[in-house]
């Protein structure tokens, strides 16, 4: 289906919002490039996270490195194999699709790509400016998001499907 009309309302750096008429009345969408996500794993199964202060919840939030497919021609693999390294200074030995998810459906079109990685031993550079690493078992991760204290979405959903991706013979 498609809609009857559309009207652009703003048109930003990273989004643009769209105004469109359907039968029924209109609907606001938010229209986003979409992102890359990855839960990095060390050989001693320590989950490498990162605390950033997220300005529009005005807290600090705790999830995996993820960001933008922002770069021409960059695939969601490399997008998120390029901010693995910028975010926390890991570089990924291996990198594997977990799955994806549409952020928000109800008015955005974000669909974020998840991928698991396998980091080398030792950062080979520094974090980004503004964020702290933390590295964190993978079951306590995993228990964590099970009981509904992992608040970022595509952090719990990583951390649920690489555990059922290990359950799976």
């Amino acid at each position: 289906m498609e809609p009857e009309g559309v009207r652009e309302r703003f048109h930003g750096k990273l989004f643009r919002v769209e105004v469109e008429t359907w039968p029924g009345g209109r609907w606001e969408v938010v229209r986003h490039p979409g992102a890359a996500a990855v839960l990095p794993l060390t050989s001693d199964d320590e989950v490498i996270l990162v605390r950033q202060f997220r300005r529009p919840i005005r807290r600090i939030l705790t999830e995996i490195p993820a960001g933008i497919l922002d770069h021409p021609g960059e695939d969601a693999i490399a997008c998120a194999g390029r901010e693995l390294f910028e975010e926390t200074g890991y570089r990924h030995e291996r990198i594997d699709p977990l799955g994806g998810i549409y952020s928000s459906a109800g008015y955005a079109d974000e669909y974020i790509h998840l991928f698991l990685a396998t980091t080398r031993a030792e950062p080979e550079g520094e974090p980004e400016r503004e964020i702290e690493l933390l590295r964190k078992p993978f079951d306590e991760m995993v228990r964590a998001a099970r009981a509904g204290r992992v608040h970022d979405a595509k952090t719990a959903l990583a951390l649920l499907l690489a555990d059922a991706r290990r359950a799976s013979p």
